[in-house]
């Protein structure tokens, strides 16, 4: 199955042949939240993140990948022309992979935002805790991202409440 979303196709759309194709791989959804200004997410439970690293991250193990004992393997769908917030985090590490449409992606070690970089199907990004990061999607196609959120404190792992925004579109 094929991950690429033209601009004109509804969120509701691009959220349901996600879902299938997650289906497809034997994955668990936990969780799905599209009312995100810029898209949305599905969360998989953690039972799957062996099976999510081997789909999308074959060439890394699990020992290499896991820092406190807990991993959180995610979706994100990235709307065309959305930005996700210029943010870090305290309590986790991330790697991404582009496995359908086409997105953009901004770091730096301090505050200062760079210049975006293009990323094709296929590349990988590592951000280690405290990278700044944002993800921006498309002007023309939705952006679909395979996300491993590496908790760096299996004690107090990281949640959606560990984003610290340092600027964000929608004011949140």
């Amino acid at each position: 199955m094929q991950l690429s979303f033209k601009i004109n196709t509804t969120k509701k759309e691009v959220f349901a042949e996600v879902e299938k194709y997650l289906y497809q791989q034997n994955l668990t959804i936990e969780k799905q939240d599209y009312n995100r200004p810029w898209g949305g997410f599905f969360v998989l439970v953690e039972e799957d993140a062996k099976k999510f690293i081997s789909i999308f991250f074959s060439h890394l193990s699990i020992e290499e990948i896991n820092i406190s004992g807990k991993l959180s393997p995610k979706i994100l769908v990235v709307a065309p022309d959305k930005r996700l917030s210029w943010q870090y985090h305290h309590r986790r590490a991330e790697i991404w992979k582009l496995i359908g449409g086409k997105a953009k992606i901004v770091t730096s070690e301090d505050d200062n935002e760079t210049e975006s970089k293009l990323l094709s199907k296929g590349d990988i990004v590592q951000l280690s805790q405290g990278c700044r990061h944002r993800l921006i999607g498309d002007a023309e196609e939705w952006g679909i991202i395979a996300e491993i959120w590496q908790h760096t404190d299996s004690q107090q792992p990281s949640d959606e409440e560990d984003i610290i925004r340092l600027q964000d579109d929608f004011g949140r």
